[in-house]
């Protein structure tokens, strides 16, 4: 980096994986611009971050549906940061499949907070970080999106939409110094996940300070998508190589 401080933006600030990435650059004494929607859960992990180190922490309240306010948002945070070299973004919800299968606008709003808004975000940042001519642009994206299932399919096809999106902004700013990370976390123990069975399964859910780490190293090596955990790469690839008329059958 230009400069011995890195400064961060983190979208969906109030994420568990957010935090313990945050804690990783925060060790490395990083500033941070923090956005979420809840103030509370929010001034908790800034005062987290002072405490582990963080140089600057600026919180700014912000749902990510209010497209209008990105563009003061992001200057806000470059402007009071003086400058920006890592934007993550790790927003996002999982509604019920079942549920939003019989209401049309909860299927409409998760498409919105899933997909649409980090596609607009990444539109802004893109540009901005062309401008500076440099920058690491990381998304959290998830391994559902490798491949949709009747338990998740429309969390799942926001997921690999942002995936596919990705790919073309990393095509576009291949001739820059910008590095786009797709990151796509297996199943992590989070609050998004608490409502699956793990009795099962509990051998595949990654801690999210795992997670976090994975995240911290695949920035600052600039990683083109990572799998996290390591693993998770090697799960996809079987299930992604099942023939359809197979897999539409099963039950996972």
């Amino acid at each position: 980096m230009h400069d011995m401080v890195e400064k961060l933006l983190i979208i969906g600030a109030t994420s568990v994986i957010a935090h313990e990435t945050a804690k990783c650059f925060a060790r490395e004494k990083a500033s941070f611009t923090l956005i979420a929607r809840n103030k509370d859960k929010l001034d908790i992990i800034a005062e987290d971050l002072r405490q582990r180190g963080a140089e600057k922490v600026l919180e700014i309240i912000m749902d990510v549906n209010e497209v209008n306010r990105y563009e003061s948002v992001l200057r806000q945070a470059v402007d009071v940061m003086k400058g920006l070299d890592i934007v993550l973004i790790a927003h996002g919800s999982a509604h019920d499949q079942h549920v939003c299968e019989k209401n049309l606008e909860l299927v409409t709003k998760e498409i919105q907070t899933n997909f649409t808004s980090t596609a607009c975000l990444l539109m802004l940042i893109a540009d901005f970080f062309e401008q500076q001519k440099r920058g690491t642009i990381a998304v959290i994206s998830s391994v559902a999106g490798d491949r949709g299932r009747r338990a998740q399919y429309l969390y799942a096809s926001c997921k690999a939409a942002m995936t596919v999106f990705l790919q073309g902004l990393r095509q576009r700013l291949y001739h820059t110094n910008i590095a786009v990370v797709t990151i796509k976390p297996g199943l992590t123990d989070t609050p998004m996940t608490a409502h699956l069975k793990k009795t099962k399964r509990v051998i595949l859910f990654a801690k999210p300070a795992v997670v976090g780490s994975g995240i911290h190293k695949a920035i600052k090596n600039r990683k083109e998508e990572v799998y996290l955990p390591w693993f998770w790469k090697y799960i996809m690839i079987i299930v992604k190589i099942i023939p359809e008329m197979i897999f539409k059958r099963m039950k996972f």
